[in-house]
């Protein structure tokens, strides 16, 4: 933000952009300055915005800017899925009773679901079940994006390694984050 990502638009996919400029989003969701200060708003309160946290409640649109800014990308989810199927399932999850993202590198899991460059899609052979379960993922199978990880609001018991997430591109409230990757 202070060297001008909300106001770049080569940065931005052009939905993302048009989105921006609708809004008027300057920040990530619940962030705000205070006498020249980052603050968010968290489930505590207003904090000072910790800078070794990662940035939580940001759009698809916010993340993938943000990649292009750091001049890397979103995983695709077939990499991340890869990923989780090769390490255990730890992180920060709602059994910790902290409810907030906090840093730790190397966490695939836990904190913050993670945003993918994948739209949500039924995978091969998929056939949607009866009734009302049924229902609510396969109508969901357009215009959203797929999130992988887990969250600090997630419990414990609900991870795996193939558990996904969808949000709309332009959602930001459910603690999502970013992860790059990059080509080597």
């Amino acid at each position: 933000m202070e060297d001008g990502g909300y106001k770049q638009p080569e940065l931005w996919l052009s939905d993302g952009w048009c989105h921006i400029l609708k809004n008027q989003w300057k920040s990530p969701l619940y962030w705000e300055k205070h006498e020249g200060q980052w603050h968010e708003f968290t489930l505590y309160g207003l904090e000072a915005l910790n800078p070794a946290a990662p940035v939580a409640h940001v759009s698809y649109y916010e993340a993938d800017a943000f990649a292009h800014w750091a001049g890397k990308r979103l995983p695709m989810e077939a990499e991340l899925e890869r990923k989780l199927l090769e390490i255990p399932v730890q992180g920060q999850f709602s059994d910790s009773g902290v409810f907030h993202p906090q840093g730790g590198e190397g966490h695939y899991y836990g904190s913050l679901w993670e945003w993918t460059a994948s739209p949500y899609l039924a995978y091969p052979r998929f056939k949607p079940w009866q009734g009302s379960i049924g229902e609510y993922n396969s109508k969901f199978m357009c215009n959203q994006w797929v999130l992988r990880g887990g969250s600090c609001v997630t419990p414990l018991d609900h991870i795996r390694p193939t558990y996904r997430n969808f949000f709309y591109p332009h959602d930001r409230w459910q603690f999502a984050g970013i992860r790059l990757a990059e080509d080597l």
